[in-house]
């Protein structure tokens, strides 16, 4: 696979958040633009979407923001970015944003996060998305889910093969790595074959 070009970055838009939480936001934001890579976001102004924006553009990076119309009305919008694409809906956002990506990232969020990485990990498992998906595990934050997730392996839910439908890395620098080093991804195992 050629190394990813654009990278879709799922992340809270909550300022309510820790530091370490910001930082790795920034980090990750300076080595995107560093590697050449664009980022592509929900197009939020606050939080760690906010820090993560402002690191790209701020490293010379391009950052292209989806955003659905209601929230541009609410004020939400960041308004620095390089792009900005406007949809009708949140559901046309998460579709856009998949579709411009050649990976996906996740940062630490909320609800709002935490259904955006499980969609394209269901995607991915339904042979709907084909490329890296990355859960950024800044200090054990998604410990909860990835444990979730095995359980639901365990008990028969999801197969054993789909808990590698995902990458897990613990730093931004390590993210990085697997972003530079992952292959085409291999056919995914159907959940409904015996």
């Amino acid at each position: 696979m050629d190394k990813p070009k654009n990278i879709c970055v799922y992340c809270a838009s909550s300022k309510h958040v820790a530091k370490e939480y910001f930082d790795a936001a920034e980090k990750l934001g300076q080595l995107l633009s560093g590697h050449g890579m664009s980022c592509i976001c929900g197009a939020g102004r606050e939080g760690l979407m906010g820090r993560l924006a402002d690191s790209v553009i701020a490293s010379g990076g391009e950052v292209t923001g989806v955003i659905p119309e209601f929230m541009v009305d609410n004020g939400w919008c960041h308004k620095s970015l390089t792009r900005t694409i406007i949809t009708p809906d949140i559901h046309s956002r998460k579709q856009k944003m998949a579709e411009l990506s050649d990976a996906a990232v996740a940062l630490p969020g909320g609800c709002g996060t935490l259904e955006e990485l499980l969609e394209i990990i269901t995607w991915k498992q339904l042979g709907l998305y084909h490329k890296p998906i990355i859960i950024l595990n800044i200090s054990g934050f998604f410990n909860p889910l990835l444990q979730m997730m095995q359980k639901a392996a365990d008990e028969h839910f999801m197969r054993q093969s789909h808990l590698k439908l995902w990458h897990v890395a613990q730093t931004p620098d390590e993210a990085m790595t697997i972003l530079l080093s992952a292959e085409k991804d291999s056919p995914v195992e159907s959940k409904y074959d015996e």
